[in-house]
């Protein structure tokens, strides 16, 4: 201190061996931070990892479809599930969609109630199938064999379907279905991985499922509005643009659906979505994001506990070293140089809680992806953001202790006991 204030170097080396006069108490106060700092990243990092599993699993679905279906009501609420059920898409609109420029092929999808499948003499129950077109099945996503011909007895399963027998179905096996009105044998011409429409074919894949061709299975019909004549009536409807020409075509269709059977057959609070992959990706991105930001909000409410640790601690050093302080004075140093020991001793705790709560909060977050079973994503952003928060909460947290520190009396502090 020759120039009458403490050099930086100076005010590191007593801000430590302040810190390690009491290693334990320091410790417990850094663990505070570090619990703190681990919950955020542990919570954000396993958010950000759910996330992209699930954005993931509809990243694979093609870029090209667009999802027709009975969407929120008009004041913004969700489907019911009558609603979503609700065959209102008849034949004529599915017609009327695929006259759109740009439109390569449009898919209605039902569902067909059966009560049991039966092949190689093994029996199990089966509740519904679903009905659809042969568009359904594009040439990647069948494994095995064909789709299925429009008109005949045929049945394409996926490939869990197929496992579920012993010995397993393949292409050329035939299968007895228990329909309502009878048992009917059907040939099987396909092995696919999954379907045009399918949001996740990943996830939909591990679930058996077997499709049919709607002629001549699906028979759920409406009296078509428009036409005046019953016609065959989808829930669900997918359109599949042209590559390039997804943003227009879905332009069109919704357009198309203003004047549409469904519109006139769905109640007047329900209103048709028409979504494209990006915005179904979107809002899952969005829904998740929310959330992981909650949760991880919630975590931050330990860092401000860590926040007190360290105030309380720096209380009472203050209260302890008073004496020093009134030394430290008489012998120099400045209001100035007794608050800079004080911060960068709290600063010490709080950057320590910090670095030593990164790969903890990354080794638990990485722990919980393991046990959900989806893929590891670090969150960056979140961090910097808690190492921030950390470092500053050091710094806040030690600013009226340093205060105080800084305002002890020289005379009053050697007289103190």
């Amino acid at each position: 201190m020759a120039d009458g204030s403490m050099d930086l170097r100076e005010v590191r080396r007593l801000a430590w061996r302040a810190i390690t006069a009491h290693r334990l108490r320091s410790a417990l106060t850094v663990l505070g931070v570090v619990v703190g700092i681990g919950s955020v990243i542990a919570f954000a990092t396993f958010g950000a990892s759910v996330q992209a599993e699930v954005v993931s699993q509809f990243q694979g679905t093609s870029a090209s479809e667009i999802y027709v279906a009975p969407g929120g009501d008009s004041e913004g609420g969700g489907p019911d599930e009558a609603d979503f059920a609700r065959p209102a898409f008849t034949d004529h609109d599915v017609a009327k969609l695929l006259d759109i420029a740009g439109v390569r092929a449009v898919v209605p999808r039902g569902i067909v109630p059966t009560s049991s499948i039966t092949h190689g003499g093994q029996t199990v129950a089966r509740s519904r199938m679903t009905a659809t077109t042969p568009a359904a099945f594009s040439a990647d996503l069948l494994v095995e064999g064909r789709a299925f011909r429009s008109g005949a007895e045929e049945v394409v399963l996926n490939e869990a379907a197929a496992a579920g027998f012993e010995p397993n179905v393949t292409v050329g096996s035939t299968v007895t279905v228990a329909f309502p009105d009878g048992t009917r044998n059907l040939t099987v011409v396909g092995i696919a991985a999954g379907t045009r429409g399918d949001l996740t074919p990943q996830f939909a894949g591990a679930t058996p499922r077997f499709f049919l061709p709607a002629d001549p299975f699906y028979r759920t019909v409406v009296e078509s509005p428009t036409v005046g004549v019953d016609q065959r009536a989808y829930p669900q409807v997918t359109v599949v643009a042209d590559a390039g020409r997804r943003a227009e075509v879905k332009a069109a269709v919704a357009a198309s659906l203003e004047d549409s059977d469904a519109a006139q057959l769905l109640p007047d609070d329900v209103e048709i979505s028409v979504q494209s992959r990006t915005d179904v990706v979107e809002g899952v991105q969005s829904v998740i994001d929310r959330i992981t930001r909650f949760v991880t909000g919630v975590a931050v409410l330990s860092l401000v506990v860590g926040a007190f640790g360290i105030a309380n601690i720096m209380l009472v050093s203050v209260t302890e070293r008073t004496r020093e302080i009134g030394i430290m004075k008489a012998v120099g140093a400045t209001n100035r140089d007794v608050m800079a020991l004080f911060l960068a001793e709290s600063a010490t705790l709080g950057g320590a809680g910090a670095l030593a709560g990164v790969p903890v909060g990354v080794a638990v977050g990485y722990g919980a992806t393991r046990y959900a079973d989806v893929g590891f994503a670090l969150a960056v952003d979140w961090i910097a953001i808690a190492v921030g928060i950390g470092l500053a909460i050091g710094v806040l947290a030690g600013l009226y202790p340093a205060w105080r520190a800084a305002s002890v009396d020289p005379i009053d502090a050697l007289r103190y006991e």
